[in-house]
């Protein structure tokens, strides 16, 4: 079980080469603010990535993508508007992307290239937190090597907004893993997540989308089949990606982007409300949640929140995650604690006076944010950790992308001395028979000296 996440899906909201269309001002009074609950009132929900109906039209894509090849590839990105009729463009190389950031302004060039540097810096120093190894066995060493992948496929979604810092997160972390051959994929690509995938060193672009992008890379059709696919996307991604695990890995399947927010009255409501509104404006099914033992907080941040909402460009998309979104009052810390570890939160940040101290009593997130000035803003766009993280309760069990899931951790062994190694070549023996298995009985009998 897993708590209330379970419906919808989020696109991730990253850096935009612009900024959005100005509207006017709403008025307070129509604007939605957090509704309170106990922690006995959060529901209890089965999360499931995929709905059953997603699921038959993303495969109905992928048969079609594996069966028809590139013409069935065109014609359903033709058929999606990411292709004009009678246009093949849709594989972008190293000189298109160069020149889209060749021709980006000064100032985004720096950033593009500033984040790439500060993501690359992290995953490397990921990296080398793991090891090849080699280590004594009786008789003989057994080892541990790590190599990565040798192609990673790279989804950025596109729809509202383009998508720069989904490409550096995912292929700078590819290219730190040591991958040699990485392809993005994004629909309808601006010249900044062009410019992106350039700084990321891309090897290629697919300027396609949706499940159809999903099949290129697992099935190799205009682009060489990948061994793994990341990157968040909307329902038909996340369901095309849950039917070609197997074919190829996948890094996970994601639910509605979610932040969740531990605060006392030392905390500044007016940066909380702001904070929670950042991930209300991803997507309609975004969860804001708020946690804490004293009601005083949620009343003065649902104050800030409803003052700011009503002055947000993307309030239209914001507000609907609002209403989905809550506030849990608590009866003390403890509490807090325990509803924060139960809702395993893909964001998760804490603004108290102990917030070092309290930290280290959470233990379920996709990223942790400590302090006031440690925004979880700063994280979708490349303070170094990665924005691809788990969701709906699922960071109770795995981490979020890194240089590791473009890895592959494969252990060997050897016997050099046949003498010494015979206590476990007897136990071999005796634990196959136990097993009931007399084929691997016997096959570790004929290591015995005595069998000679």
């Amino acid at each position: 079980k897993c708590s209330s996440f379970a419906a919808g899906r989020a696109t991730k909201r990253v850096l935009a080469s612009g900024s959005p269309a100005m509207t006017a001002p709403a008025s307070e009074k129509d604007m939605p603010s957090l509704r309170t609950i106990s922690s006995a009132e959060i529901e209890e929900q089965d999360f499931e990535p995929v709905d059953p109906q997603t699921r038959a039209q993303a495969l109905e894509i992928l048969d079609e993508v594996k069966g028809q090849g590139e013409e069935g590839l065109l014609k359903i990105a033709r058929k999606f508007g990411e292709l004009k009729d009678g246009s093949t463009a849709y594989l972008l190389g190293k000189e298109e992307l160069k020149a889209a950031f060749d021709a980006l302004p000064e100032e985004q060039k720096g950033v593009l290239t500033r984040t790439a540097q500060r993501i690359r810096a992290f995953a490397l120093a990921q990296r080398d937190s793991i090891k090849s190894i080699e280590v004594d066995i009786d008789g003989g060493r057994a080892g541990q090597t790590v190599e990565p992948v040798k192609r990673a496929g790279c989804y950025a979604p596109g729809g509202r907004y383009p998508l720069p810092s989904s490409v550096l997160m995912t292929a700078c972390t590819a290219r730190a893993a040591g991958v040699s051959e990485v392809i993005v994929a994004s629909p309808n690509p601006s010249d900044v997540t062009k410019a992106a995938a350039y700084v990321a060193q891309a090897d290629c672009l697919l300027a396609i989308g949706g499940a159809q992008a999903i099949g290129a890379m697992a099935y190799g059709v205009g682009v060489k089949a990948c061994d793994i696919i990341v990157g968040p996307g909307n329902k038909w991604v996340t369901a095309a990606k849950s039917i070609v695990n197997g074919v190829c890995g996948i890094d996970m399947l994601a639910g509605p982007s979610e932040v969740l927010v531990v605060a006392d009255s030392s905390a500044d409501p007016e940066v909380i409300a702001a904070d929670l509104l950042a991930q209300a404006e991803h997507d309609v099914e975004a969860r804001p949640i708020l946690v804490t033992a004293e009601e005083s907080v949620i009343q003065s941040v649902n104050a800030a929140l409803v003052r700011q909402l009503a002055d947000l460009p993307t309030r239209d998309v914001a507000i609907p995650a609002v209403r989905k979104g809550f506030a849990v009052l608590t009866k003390d810390v403890d509490e807090a604690v325990a509803v924060t570890n139960r809702l395993a939160p893909e964001h998760l940040e804490v603004q108290t006076k102990d917030a070092v101290e309290l930290s280290k009593r959470l233990t379920a997130y996709g990223g942790l944010f400590v302090g006031k000035l440690a925004a979880e803003v700063l994280g979708d766009y490349g303070a170094g950790p990665n924005h691809v993280l788990p969701t709906s309760c699922t960071a109770k069990y795995t981490g979020g992308l890194s240089v590791h899931t473009f890895q592959r951790k494969n252990t060997w062994m050897r016997i050099d001395d046949q003498e010494k190694a015979q206590q476990q070549i007897s136990d071999s023996v005796i634990l196959a028979r136990l097993e009931g298995l007399e084929g691997h009985a016997r096959a570790a009998e004929k290591r015995l000296l005595a069998s000679k």
